[in-house]
């Protein structure tokens, strides 16, 4: 307390009135506390809620890695962490490791210190000999250590206005009624004054640890290390969520690091038994099994309870604020096991499947999809019962536009629209895995082909619109692809039918497991983040969305587009009846898709011409409002609204006109703003049509026809997983061939081997063969 009143006194007044006024008030920005204490939360996303949290910092979360001496960098940013949590209003305690490796880092420097003395005075000179360090006992170093590690926590609490304060406990202050009680008051009056209390174990004076004792009995727990502490701490104090911080992960099923060791991300009572625990952490005296014992004990009495690592460097800056938010971060206690998978198990029987789906018979594939395609005839009634509940929801709702709800709608003619698609693509998958690309004969009786394989494993998320699971379904399964789909709650109904029928086509051949629909609470950052399961994540929605997921996936590829900014170019020789039309459909046919036309470019031989002024009827007849670009709007007098950028996406009945003079200039300008989406020019002049076709740098070009052609479905591919902007793999509306890749085979006999010369030249011992001849049928399906 002194060092807070110094520490007070050496404040402006203008800080110290603050600190007076922050010491007694709560932040508006109240965290509201959900329900009684007494449960635990259910699911990760509840622990936003968490108003009163305990933070547990372990040894070696606080120590260096020579275990002298604290982890300077680490401490900061969980305090910082700390601290932001705190000025939003919750209650924020810390159980801090850390007095024994500073009190060992100081006592060796003042025994180094005082023996380099005594050796100089009994030397007469400054030579040092024989200075080998005594063994220091860990009470006191905890007893030299525990006032400077303080000092330093308030200093770092100090530049976030941050007041802090100190409470030493023992396991006696547990287990006296009265000293409880004091302790609780005490802890108490500190929260309600927004301070954040540091409580550690006054280990100058405990006996020494006892390893081997088990924790006791259920309605009391033994302190004997900081992660009991934590969690009868959390538990006497009603504490909503208890963060404990190692120097691993979470919790595996096996020691990390071993074969085999999978990574827990929700731990249930009872699945005790399928722990193998592995040693202690190299400081400290708990451990991974005191962790979770502790961590059980804790979610007994109502206290949810997260474990993670505390010391990795990408992470520790905002490891905290995850688990808070609700982030997949280290591991979740809950007392509440969800009837169904997880998403992990969930991903690991799809790719299970999916590997003997791509083994079937182009035939089994095909008979698949088609069976699919007559379900969605048969069972017609009970999709659109399920899709009319999604729409009662979504109207009562009152939030979603009406481009959403359109997208929402399912109806007979979608349906049987759906079927025709599906059998299109039941064809295709006929010649898709499996088909040679080419085959090459490289050495006497060495074969080498490359042969068309799936991907792996896909993700796609998709918002209201549940017509996109069969096709989306049809397509992996005609490409072997395991497959988890992720859609929008708004669909929740009908997505639910839509791969009941699914599963029950798969079920033909017995892969049904194969094609996965996520319905657990999994943020779509979470799933995101399962880079070692997922190979391919492809996002159907708003650019919005696209844009959300491409900065989430960790290390996982997207194939999508950020923004549909989709030009059309109308040249000077351009016919009018064919401009109307393609201007017509291209922007007013569905203003809300990725493929609508946002841009106008009018050549500048147009203007004052019937043909512009007939352009402007039909777009104001359609409703459709005009921005104009810089240069349109310097020829007008009144001009519409200038353009805030040429780079906008509307999405709306709105768009962008522009003046070009050439079809040249038009490339230029579509090359600087456009998203490479697709682009449209409408002319007679066949020269000029196909140096745009040939210059022009998009996914999509097109000559005379409207932009909203770019679509799976109008390509003939039957359906689309996407459309891909991007400058590898698939471009534009990407059907049954996106989703293969390939890999090479190559037969050998067993005598002919490669050897490299210094020059990286291949040559084949005991052949003479040529390298690199083509075989016959390089191109033919095998």
């Amino acid at each position: 307390m002194l060092l807070q009143r110094l520490t007070l006194c050496s404040r402006s007044p203008l800080d110290f009135q603050r600190h007076v006024c922050r010491l007694f008030t709560r932040p508006l920005t109240q965290v509201s506390q959900v329900g009684s204490h007494g449960s635990s939360f259910a699911h990760r996303s509840e622990l936003r809620q968490a108003k009163r949290i305990v933070v547990k910092l372990g040894s070696a979360v606080v120590t260096r890695g020579d275990e002298c001496g604290l982890a300077l960098g680490r401490l900061a940013s969980i305090v910082e962490q700390v601290a932001m949590l705190q000025n939003q209003g919750r209650e924020m305690m810390i159980v801090t490791s850390g007095a024994v490796a500073f009190g060992k880092q100081r006592l060796r420097h003042e025994i180094l210190l005082s023996q380099s003395v005594r050796q100089a005075l009994h030397s007469g000179h400054n030579q040092l000999k024989d200075m080998s360090l005594p063994v220091l006992e860990a009470r006191a170093c905890a007893a030299a250590g525990q006032s400077g590690l303080m000092a330093l926590y308030e200093a770092m609490f100090t530049q976030y206005s941050t007041c802090t304060a100190q409470v030493l406990v023992t396991n006696l202050d547990f287990h006296d009624d009265e000293k409880r009680q004091n302790l609780n008051s005490t802890l108490q009056e500190l929260l309600r004054m927004n301070i954040v209390p540091i409580i550690n174990t006054n280990d100058a004076v405990v006996p020494p640890p006892e390893p081997n004792s088990d924790l006791q009995g259920v309605n009391v727990i033994s302190i004997k290390d900081n992660d009991s502490l934590a969690a009868r701490l959390a538990v006497e104090m009603k504490a909503d969520l208890l963060i404990a911080l190692s120097d691993v992960e979470g919790l595996y099923d096996s020691p990390p690091g071993t074969d085999d060791a999978k990574f827990i991300d929700i731990f249930y009572p009872g699945d005790q038994q399928s722990i193998t625990y592995g040693t202690k952490s190299r400081v400290g005296i708990g451990g991974m099994e005191a962790k979770v014992k502790a961590a059980l004990w804790a979610l007994q009495g109502g206290t949810s309870v997260v474990i993670a690592n505390g010391t990795n460097p990408k992470v520790t800056g905002h490891v905290i604020t995850d688990i808070v938010e609700g982030k997949k971060v280290g591991t979740f206690f809950s007392e509440i096991k969800p009837a169904g998978p997880t998403v992990e198990q969930q991903t690991e029987m799809s790719r299970n499947s999916g590997r003997t789906l791509a083994s079937l018979h182009p035939d089994q594939r095909s008979e698949i999809i088609c069976h699919l395609a007559e379900l969605l005839t048969e069972r017609q009634e009970e999709i659109l019962a399920a899709n009319k509940m999604d729409m009662d929801l979504a109207v009562n709702a009152g939030h979603l536009p009406p481009a959403m709800l359109n997208r929402l709608s399912l109806s007979p003619a979608k349906l049987n629209s759906l079927a025709i698609g599906l059998r299109q693509i039941s064809v295709a998958a006929q010649d898709s895995v499996g088909r040679v690309l080419r085959r090459t004969r490289v050495a006497h009786n060495l074969e080498l082909e490359q042969v068309t394989v799936p991907i792996g494993v896909l993700l796609v998320i998709f918002e209201a619109r549940p017509d996109c699971l069969p096709q989306v379904s049809a397509l992996a399964i005609a490409s072997g692809n395991a497959l988890l789909l992720k859609g929008g709650k708004e669909a929740a109904n009908t997505n639910h039918v839509l791969h009941k029928l699914t599963q029950e086509a798969l079920s033909m051949h017995g892969v049904k497991e194969a094609v996965q629909l996520v319905s657990t609470r999994e943020e779509v950052e979470d799933l995101c983040r399962l880079d070692k399961m997922i190979d391919l994540i492809v996002p159907r929605g708003s650019s919005q969305l696209v844009r959300d997921i491409q900065r989430a996936a960790k290390g996982i590829p997207v194939l999508g587009h950020s923004e549909g900014i989709c030009h059309v170019y109308v040249d000077a020789n351009a016919s009018i009846d064919k401009v109307l039309k393609i201007v017509r459909d291209s922007k007013c046919d569905y203003p809300a898709a990725c493929n609508a036309m946002e841009t106008l470019l009018i050549h500048r031989d147009i203007l004052r011409t019937p043909l512009f002024d007939q352009i402007i009827d039909m777009l104001r007849t359609e409703r459709v409002r005009i921005h104009a670009g810089p240069r349109f709007a310097s020829y007008l007098t009144f001009s519409p609204s200038e353009a805030k950028s040429l780079r906008t996406e509307y999405g709306d009945l709105e768009c962008c006109m522009e003046v070009v003079d050439s079809m040249q200039e038009a490339v230029d300008h579509i090359h600087k703003y456009g998203s490479s989406h697709t682009d449209v020019i409408i002319t007679e002049n066949e020269d000029t049509a196909e140096q745009f076709l040939q210059q022009l740098d998009s996914a999509c070009v097109f000559w005379n026809a409207s932009s909203r052609f770019a679509d799976g479905y109008r390509f003939g591919l039957g359906a689309e997983v996407g459309i891909s902007t991007a400058r590898i793999h698939a471009r534009g509306p990407v059907g049954l061939e996106g989703l293969l890749t390939t890999k090479w085979v190559l037969r050998g006999d067993g005598h002919t081997v490669a050897d490299f010369s210094e020059h990286g030249t291949m040559k084949y011992l005991h052949e003479n063969q040529p390298v690199g001849q083509p075989l016959a049928g390089q191109r033919d399906s095998n």
